[in-house]
């Protein structure tokens, strides 16, 4: 597969990240961050600009992999580069596994090597994290992610999050409501805050959190599309399901763990959304080698 085309685990579960300009110019910005204006001064300073190399990436762990593309996309802003995917997007790799393989100038190789390896790793890590909350919830719950993203990157850490297998939640702001504990207490109380939107939604939909019991009489009062079950003791949550009784669409925020979502699950919950998808996960570890194939 080259460069070009889209990863087809990628087309099957998520969309793949569009080359869009706004990503082509985030991506020229992380490798003027890390070359500056001087380039790759050791790099230039062992190699003239005809030495050539290829390159494999192997991974060096097990994990579900994501950011094939993004990868090459690097490599696509510096010059005499080519990329060949191995392993597409939403696989599952193993330690010791060629994933992708590079061919060209050298000191472009090595230009880009760390930029486009901090993509992938990251994505692979979110990716990796979301697979093992999904595969805690055996298809029981629908696994979501928050908009506690890497600022600039957010679109990136969501189709790393749905190669995961998980499920996106509103992208931003603006398309979808969502009344938080801090507009239920700017606004008097959640079922004010309802009416309010309500009002005024449009065709968005709308989600409200609820933290007691009496939150959710509220909210089922005043109408939603969703209620959120906000940091609620599984004796409060189990209450709130049976109150709701399938009338709306439940989903628990705060304290999501893997070891919590079996219960969680039981109680009847239909989603949960899990800020450590994005906000603090480990990236996983792949590494660039390379084979130095001579001048011309």
């Amino acid at each position: 597969m080259n460069s070009n085309e889209a990863p087809q685990a990628a087309r099957a579960g998520a969309a793949a990240p569009a080359l869009s300009d706004s990503l082509i110019t985030r991506i020229r910005g992380a490798l003027i961050e890390d070359l500056g204006e001087a380039g790759d001064v050791t790099t230039n300073a062992i190699f003239d600009e005809h030495a050539t190399a290829s390159a494999h990436v192997v991974a060096k762990e097990p994990g579900v992999l994501c950011g094939a593309r993004v990868f090459a996309a690097v490599f696509e802003q510096l010059p005499n580069v080519t990329v060949n995917f191995r392993r597409e997007d939403g696989e599952r790799v193993g330690n010791g596994d060629v994933v992708i393989e590079l061919e060209g100038s050298i000191r472009s190789l090595l230009a880009g090597e760390r930029t486009a390896l901090n993509f992938l790793q990251r994505m692979s890590g979110i990716a990796t994290q979301t697979a093992r909350f999904v595969e805690a919830a055996q298809g029981r719950l629908q696994v979501c992610d928050t908009r506690k993203t890497t600022p600039l990157w957010r679109d990136l850490e969501k189709y790393a999050v749905a190669c995961g297998g998980g499920t996106n939640h509103r992208m931003g702001l603006y398309d979808m409501i969502m009344l938080k504990d801090t507009h239920a207490d700017g606004a008097g109380g959640i079922a004010n805050a309802l009416r309010l939107v309500n009002e005024r939604k449009g065709s968005l939909a709308v989600a409200a959190e609820a933290r007691t019991l009496d939150e959710v009489r509220a909210v089922l009062e005043a109408g939603a599309d969703l209620i959120m079950l906000d940091n609620m003791d599984d004796a409060t949550m189990r209450e709130a399901v049976r109150l709701i009784d399938k009338r709306i669409p439940t989903e628990v925020t705060g304290g999501v763990t893997v070891e919590r979502i079996a219960l969680l699950a039981d109680i009847g919950i239909d989603r949960v959304s899990v800020g450590a998808l994005t906000h603090s996960v480990r990236a996983l570890d792949f590494s660039m080698r390379l084979r130095v194939s001579g001048t011309k």
